[in-house]
């Protein structure tokens, strides 16, 4: 052989070498790069090549899957009541993704979580059969939720207060995840997303709003945690109008005749006197507030359940007019229903907290449990007295004061309004909001509901937390304690 046949044979051999070197790199360290690469159309084939497995509410599947026509994705998801459930689920859409709890268990959903396979399947690669997410939801409490904010804008949550379990996410208006399921439906997207309702937005979870006076349960529980009043019957120095700090400005409370001057905090909360909780507030100062809305679960941005919520917000770098407009839910303060919802279920259930979770477990296609969420996951937020006056306190506003309307026969029913101003000037549509709990003691049910009434065909004048929110979240706690 010559010298220039041998060059020739190195160097093809080489080459060779070269490319099964790079075959082996791609196969062994880039493969699974490429499999998830979004661009990939075989990873989305590959989804969709079989029905998809199911959300379940209360033993009974919300979501399908049926087969399509023509194209290379065999499958697409359906939903059941879409959108009584949709902000619960989510979407799962050929096209744009998956979100909630579609997008969180798309693995198990898809069957291509490995803790669904089998040693054989492992071996082959084959696809394992899908699993299932079964959620906490009480189909009575979500369809009371629905149909009692009908076609307000708004938002509704409800917690079992000892366990945590989640009982209603309901957010109008809603939205059917069938019609953005498939490749075509770009019309139906453009017009959802640019729909003035945004109705894709989950306003239960991840809409936090100025709380207005439901609030003030925060401020009252910090006041008598720090030992400012020994109870809730302890009349505050409090007087009527209150001079915001380093102002001129009078703050007055929404009834002019209401005896808010020097009231106790249960007066107060009946009343729902702004000048107590705005001086309340100042007197603490906002560190003292912050701490005690944190305990409760504000300003954490990780509140996963397992979607995860926005944070509900308590400012800091507050002026001391700032701060007393704090105090009552004002200024920079911003909550989500969800958080609202676990203030009124930490004082429910003797000042501890429950996780909120609204998965229970998720399983495999013969049922064995692959995760499960613990009930019961609490901690201290008040002590026991602390929340057992806080709840004395929230029955007069529902017996005797601004939450009429969420009375409930044969049950004890705790509250609180609020009506949140916005906008320049307060020009903006009050928010209406009522915080609750309530409790049978024959069955030993209780339920810890919060509603937000973003908007209403009401005029500006009839806008309030008894006469928008209150019954709609009375109507919730009455299902659950069915």
């Amino acid at each position: 052989m010559n010298k220039t046949i041998r060059h020739t044979a190195v160097i093809c051999l080489l080459l060779v070498l070269a490319l099964l070197l790079r075959a082996s790199w791609v196969q062994t360290y880039e493969a699974k790069a490429l499999a998830d690469n979004p661009d990939n159309r075989r990873k989305i084939m590959a989804q969709y090549a079989q029905p998809l497995g199911d959300i379940i509410v209360a033993g009974s599947p919300v979501t399908g899957s049926r087969k399509t026509h023509g194209g290379d994705l065999a499958y697409a998801r359906t939903s059941t009541d879409g959108g009584l459930y949709a902000p619960v689920t989510g979407y799962s859409s050929q096209a744009y993704g998956s979100t909630q709890l579609e997008g969180i268990y798309a693995d198990v959903l898809d069957g291509t979580d490995p803790r669904l396979k089998n040693p054989l399947s492992a071996l082959t690669g084959e696809r394992a059969e899908p699993g299932d997410v079964l959620t906490t939801i009480d189909p009575a409490v979500q369809k009371a939720g629905y149909r009692a904010l009908g076609g307000k804008k708004g938002a509704a949550v409800a917690l079992d207060p000892s366990t945590g379990r989640v009982l209603g996410v309901v957010s109008t208006p809603s939205y059917d995840p069938s019609r953005i399921s498939g490749t075509t439906d770009g019309a139906a997207w453009r017009q959802l997303t640019g729909a003035a309702g945004k109705p894709m937005t989950n306003r239960a979870l991840r809409q936090p709003l100025p709380p207005g006076s439901t609030f003030k349960l925060v401020v009252a529980a910090a006041a008598l945690e720090d030992g400012l009043y020994g109870s809730v019957d302890e009349a505050t120095d409090s007087p009527d109008p209150y001079t915001l700090p380093g102002t001129s400005r009078p703050l007055g409370n929404e009834n002019a005749s209401a005896p808010c001057e020097n009231a106790s905090i249960r007066t107060a909360l009946r009343y729902s006197c702004n000048t107590v909780f705005a001086k309340m507030a100042v007197r603490l100062g906002q560190d003292k507030v912050r701490a005690m809305a944190e305990k409760f679960g504000f300003d954490d941005t990780e509140q996963d359940m397992p979607v995860r919520a926005s944070p509900s917000v308590y400012p800091s770098g507050m002026d001391g007019a700032q701060t007393a407009l704090s105090g009552i839910g004002q200024f920079d303060v911003t909550a989500t229903p969800l958080q609202m919802a676990m203030v009124s279920a930490a004082l429910a259930h003797d000042g501890l907290l429950a996780a909120p979770h609204m998965v229970s477990k998720v399983v495999n296609a013969k049922g064995d449990t692959l995760e499960s969420y613990p009930d019961g996951d609490t901690r201290r937020i008040v002590s026991a007295a602390t929340a057992e006056q806080l709840r004395s306190a929230m029955v007069t506003v529902v017996t005797d004061g601004t939450g009429s309307n969420a009375r409930i026969d044969g049950a004890e029913v705790g509250g609180k309004t609020g009506t949140a101003q916005h906008g320049v000037d307060n020009s903006g549509t009050p928010y209406a909001w009522f915080t609750s709990y309530a409790k049978d003691s024959a069955t030993g049910k209780e339920v810890a509901v919060a509603v937000m009434v973003e908007d209403s065909d009401a005029a500006r004048s009839e806008v309030s937390g008894n006469g928008l929110a209150a019954p709609i979240a009375r109507q919730m706690m009455a299902a659950a304690l069915a």
